[in-house]
């Protein structure tokens, strides 16, 4: 018995090791955590379960007997984050480059497959080089099965990636199926070929920070929703994230203790819209008035900043926010910003999460470059996400809701629940110098008679009561009363039960 126990805490001794010492110490030097380190520091002290340490690869070729490390390069298990269970996997990038094989595999679809039985987010922390080139087929096949699992997954619980190293080829698709992809700054890169490979098929040269690194995927690609500067900020924030998320797609988010009045009055709020229309303001100033504490979770803050999507709280309770942002293309609905927010609302949509959306949007941005890249199909993701969302949905419209962009901005008629305006809302097709030229062109000469029609127009329409006068608006409130109205419509939406036609799947316009 003694000897068992003695060769038990050996192996398990090795097994911690990963790729032995002098690895270790190389991943330090990189300012990089090892596998084990980032899963205590991601979970509760003291709550991991570890699954399968003793599992070793089967491969005979190109002499890989020889080495057989414990655990195959992936720590896995449960744990808990702030007393609330998560499956998570964590690889080892000093056993192989962290390079996926055979049993790596089984071991991230075993636990994935438990998260989906038992209801609890899968948290991926992903530093790998991709394939397990020695393998062959058998490591395709292990990605296979991951990316189906990943399929399984997607909508019955949330699934969450962090990029903590260079990840290639196979190991970019999992975390592109997954829910939330955060990224590490200067030490993680996510491309489907590597810089030598664009190189020689291209003759592109470019660095790997430049193909796939933090910058790149949270700027220009939308891949990643947010990079931190470090493995600890990672993780940390990770932590918070889970905070806001439901278990399970059955399972409401979680309601935290909170400190502020849901009745609280911003008078600041009253003097926000600026007296000129066409001058900007920060829409985020409107939403941490209304958040809880002041608390909000930004997702993808530095792509397409002319719509903004996160979480705050609301009376403890989770809601997802989705606002356009005046600072930016003056609030105006594009490509990216379409498919930033569609995006967006699914997820919400799929977990039960209610939608509050703050509206100020002159239309959509006009040009060839738009048109021929499909802001057609792309502004209908939104419209469609919007449309099809069954969850409580409050939308308070500040200044302009301009024409298509005010039907697809949760609008009374795709099914919003509770729709305000505030005063100096705008209401209608277009703007009043456009409408002005189009109806009275033969005028147009004229401009004192412009002016006057001008005037006109904006006295009629330029105020949020036509809309009010065909129900279309529920009532017009004022800003500083904004966070109580709007605590108080969640809270009378709270049981709400709403259901589509039945469908074995929507054909959402891709």
């Amino acid at each position: 018995m003694k000897d068992i126990l003695n060769e038990l805490e050996t192996r398990r001794q090795t097994a911690r090791l990963g790729g032995g010492q002098r690895r270790i110490d190389a991943q330090h030097a990189k300012g990089k955590l090892t596998a084990r380190e980032r899963v205590e520091l991601l979970l509760d002290e003291g709550s991991f379960e570890e699954f399968d340490m003793f599992v070793a690869h089967r491969c005979t070729d190109f002499g890989m007997q020889a080495e057989r490390p414990s655990g195959d390069g992936v720590v896995t298990g449960w744990g808990t984050v702030n007393g609330r269970m998560v499956y998570v996997f964590s690889q080892d990038f000093t056993v192989f480059g962290g390079s996926l094989s055979e049993t790596h595999a089984q071991k991230i679809c075993k636990i994935m497959d438990m998260a989906i039985q038992n209801g609890a987010p899968v948290i991926g922390l992903n530093d790998s080089g991709g394939a397990r080139i020695q393998e062959g087929v058998a490591s395709l096949a292990g990605y296979a099965d991951v990316f189906q699992r990943n399929i399984m997954a997607s909508g019955v619980v949330p699934q969450i990636s962090v990029i903590m190293g260079p990840c290639a080829g196979g190991a970019v698709y999992s975390p592109a199926m997954t829910d939330f992809i955060f990224m590490v700054r200067d030490s993680s890169y996510m491309f489907v070929t590597g810089p030598d490979v664009v190189k020689t098929v291209t003759n592109e040269i470019v660095t790997a920070e430049e193909l796939g690194g933090a910058s790149t995927h949270t700027r220009k690609s939308s891949v990643a929703d947010g990079a931190f500067e470090n493995d600890v900020e990672a993780l940390i924030e990770v932590r918070r994230l889970v905070d806001f998320l439901p278990l399970n797609n059955r399972e409401k988010p979680p309601v935290r203790p909170f400190f502020d009045d849901p009745g609280r009055i911003e008078h600041s709020l009253d003097t926000l819209i600026p007296d000129n229309p066409n001058t900007p303001y920060d829409m985020k100033e409107l939403i941490l008035k209304t958040a809880d504490e002041g608390d909000f979770y930004e997702i993808q803050a530095d792509y397409a900043k002319n719509i903004i999507t996160g979480f705050i709280r609301l009376e403890g309770r989770t809601v997802g926010v989705v606002a356009n942002q005046p600072m930016v293309l003056a609030g105006c609905l594009d490509i990216d910003s379409s498919r930033k927010a569609a995006r967006f609302v699914r997820f919400c949509d799929a977990f039960e999460i209610p939608i509050l959306t703050f509206v100020d949007v002159p239309g959509f941005l006009p040009g060839t470059a738009q048109e021929y890249g499909g802001v057609i199909k792309h502004g209908a993701k939104l419209l469609f996400a919007y449309g099809e969302a069954t969850v409580p949905k409050v939308t308070v419209i500040t200044r302009k809701a301009y024409g298509g962009a005010y039907d697809v901005m949760a609008s009374k008629h795709l099914r919003g629940d509770f729709n305000y305006a505030w005063p100096t809302a705008e209401i209608a097709v277009m703007g009043a110098k456009g409408a002005v030229e189009i109806l009275y062109r033969s005028e147009l000469g004229d401009a004192e008679k412009i002016a006057a029609r001008t005037r006109d127009y904006e006295d009629r329409f330029a105020n949020p009561f036509v809309a009010a006068e065909k129900g279309f608006i529920d009532e017009v409130i004022m800003p500083h009363s904004t966070r109580r109205r709007v605590c108080r419509a969640f809270a009378s939406l709270r049981n709400k039960k709403l259901s589509n036609p039945w469908k074995k799947h929507d054909n959402i316009p891709l």
